[in-house]
């Protein structure tokens, strides 16, 4: 099984089409004919992980995936919801955690929390998560009635129906959203999964909103991050199940933090002291993440898997042979992201066009190109 490419199951409630990906890893299934990935010795490790996680309180299943950049962390958290939704397990995917932090959404203050609330993302949120595990979640109903601005749900509600409501209205949406958690928290029945992407992005000092002095708002206090950091820290925890996240490191408007450096073991680009500039309030949501560092580089037999995959795809316009294999191994460090857009996909740049110098108008020139 390790070192084999296996393909994504494509089902009705399939994770992919309705919580979304990572741009680099869409761009990817967009070009090749199945979506799929190759199994690692990390990934058997994670299965393992949660299926220990099945039984136990998800504040003691709380990993960060962690590694250089392009060495397969967002496919892995992937594998993983891909792996807990055909268990039976529900899951929450958040494939880019940025997007709760960076003012593409509407915000507003709500008094009952003192916090702001989110509610279109809020509302997408219960949409994705009610068409991913609709089956699980007409399994589950509500132990106390909920009443909120004129609507009310009755004990004994369906989760299912209590999302497709509050999916349909953004007015109740963020109300529904917590109500939906709380529950999930409650019931041990079944297994749930919270997995996010640029997971460091929700613990960065500030965010992209405002409020109306036009200071910036912190993560704790926009409802949908504070949701993910209690449950991250372990202040809230579901009675069975896993919390996931994978760190990316090349976003300059979200880096990681030293909260998150210190807690990891990591270390930064710049050294750090006892010094440095921390939040306490981040620490305190950072406590107790472990890390899951992720291999840096492909083996060879990954490698080769992913080659020949390609390969059938008709994606390599040089001959697909093990010189060009080596080459390739060679020249990307084995790591699996350079080793497919640098390495494979780029055999299909070929050689630049040369301009015709003979055309007697310059601004002809244009049209009238020859390829060497």
């Amino acid at each position: 099984m390790i070192g084999q490419v296996v393909a994504f199951s494509q089902t009705p409630n399939d994770p992919i089409k309705y919580f979304g990906t990572p741009k680099n890893m869409l761009l990817e299934f967009r070009l090749l004919s199945k979506r799929c990935s190759v199994i690692r010795n990390i990934t058997v490790f994670t299965a393992e992980e949660l299926d220990s996680a099945a039984a136990e309180p998800s504040h003691k299943t709380r990993y960060v995936l962690t590694g250089s950049s392009g060495c397969g962390k967002s496919f892995l958290l992937l594998q993983s919801v891909q792996y807990c939704l055909a268990k039976g397990w529900i899951v929450i995917y958040i494939p880019r955690a940025k997007t709760t932090v960076n003012s593409t959404t509407t915000h507003t203050y709500d008094l009952r929390t003192q916090t702001y609330l989110q509610p279109n993302y809020a509302q997408q949120t219960l949409r994705r998560i009610l068409e991913v595990n609709s089956a699980n979640l007409e399994t589950l109903t509500l132990r106390e009635g909920l009443n909120y601005d004129r609507r009310s749900f009755s004990s004994g509600t369906t989760l299912a129906q209590l999302a497709s409501a509050g999916s349909k209205d953004a007015v109740i949406s963020s109300v529904v959203l917590e109500t939906l958690l709380n529950e999930l928290s409650r019931q041990s029945k079944i297994p749930v999964l919270l997995a996010v992407d640029d997971f460091q992005a929700i613990y960065n000092q500030k965010t992209a909103y405002r409020d109306p002095h036009f200071s910036a708002i912190r993560p704790y206090h926009l409802a949908i991050p504070r949701f993910i950091l209690e449950f991250a820290s372990g202040k809230r925890s579901f009675p069975k199940g896993a919390i996931l996240g994978a760190l990316t490191a090349m976003d300059p408007a979200f880096p990681v933090t030293n909260e998150l450096m210190d807690e990891l073991n990591l270390p930064g680009l710049h050294p750090r002291s006892p010094y440095s500039k921390r939040s306490k309030i981040l620490q305190e949501y950072a406590r107790g993440l472990m890390n899951l560092p992720v291999p840096e580089e492909f083996s060879p037999r990954e490698a080769a898997s992913v080659f020949e995959t390609w390969m059938r795809d008709n994606a390599l316009s040089a001959p697909g042979n093990d010189e060009l294999f080596l080459a390739k191994y060679t020249e990307s460090a084995g790591n699996p992201k350079a080793f497919v857009w640098q390495g494979i996909l780029g055999t299909l740049e070929g050689a630049a066009p040369v301009v015709n110098q003979n055309t007697p108008w310059p601004q002809l020139r244009e049209g009238r190109i020859v390829v060497q």
